[in-house]
């Protein structure tokens, strides 16, 4: 679904970077700036570092002097704003209101963001179709711009499906039951030879480590440390009797 992220005559420049690194990571890049403080606020040192590798979604943003011109091609409009108290859009949590949205992939979305120190106007905010409200302690509600923006954003990726989990370590390789035979084989003997495991009487102690080491799950890893601590074991009881 189109998606834009409008800014409302923002007046800090980082918060700009802070947006575009927060629409990044949730695969968002269309980014417009309505009359910002700094006309060049795209190109602000600032800016760009605050946007922490997002300088794309920078290179894209627009910056524009009306809101009209912000909006155009956008369907349904969200304020980020409390509902004005003598009327207004229906007050909503983003979470259910997204799941609604979501189901019509007609709709080119739009949310908008208020300048830091006065938020949205009034007359801004009667224009758009709901006013998201992110829950929050009731005692300290205040969000800077950017973790608002960067919460409005993971709410609505996850409502249009999400990202797969993205695992940061090397898949894991189980053992297989040949691998922990033999790793169990080893233990044995260095059992016995460090006086543990009497091989006259053994009783059940092998099968029960061997459902021990089943209940772990353990990987080609793990049995490679295991085998090594046999090793020692064994290396350790030979240079003991000697």
């Amino acid at each position: 679904m189109k998606t834009r992220f409008v800014l409302i005559q923002t007046s800090h420049a980082g918060n700009v970077g802070a947006a575009a690194r927060a629409m990044k990571v949730m695969g968002f890049d269309d980014l417009v700036l309505v009359a910002p403080r700094w006309p060049d606020v795209l190109q602000r040192e600032e800016t760009i570092q605050r946007a922490s590798g997002a300088e794309d979604v920078l290179s894209r943003a627009r910056v524009v002097q009306t809101l009209d011109e912000a909006l155009d091609g956008v369907t349904h409009l969200c304020a980020t704003a409390m509902t004005p108290r003598d009327f207004g859009p229906p007050l909503k949590a983003p979470r259910p209101h997204f799941a609604e949205l979501a189901q019509d992939p007609s709709q080119a979305v739009a949310f908008l963001f208020g300048s830091e120190r006065f938020g949205m106007h009034n007359d801004d905010v009667y224009r758009c179709h709901t006013c998201l409200s992110i829950p929050t302690d009731p005692g300290f509600g205040s969000l800077n711009l950017g973790a608002a923006i960067q919460v409005i954003a993971y709410e609505w990726r996850q409502a249009l499906g999400g990202f797969a989990l993205q695992s940061a370590t090397a898949p894991v390789r189980p053992a297989d039951a040949q691998q922990v035979a033999g790793m169990l084989g080893h233990w044995e003997r260095a059992l016995v030879d460090i006086g543990f495991l009497d091989p006259a009487a053994p009783k059940k102690l092998m099968p029960r480590l061997n459902q021990l080491f089943n209940r772990a799950d353990l990987t080609q890893e793990e049995i490679h440390i295991l085998r090594g601590v046999a090793k020692a074991m064994i290396e350790t009881a030979a240079r003991t009797s000697r």
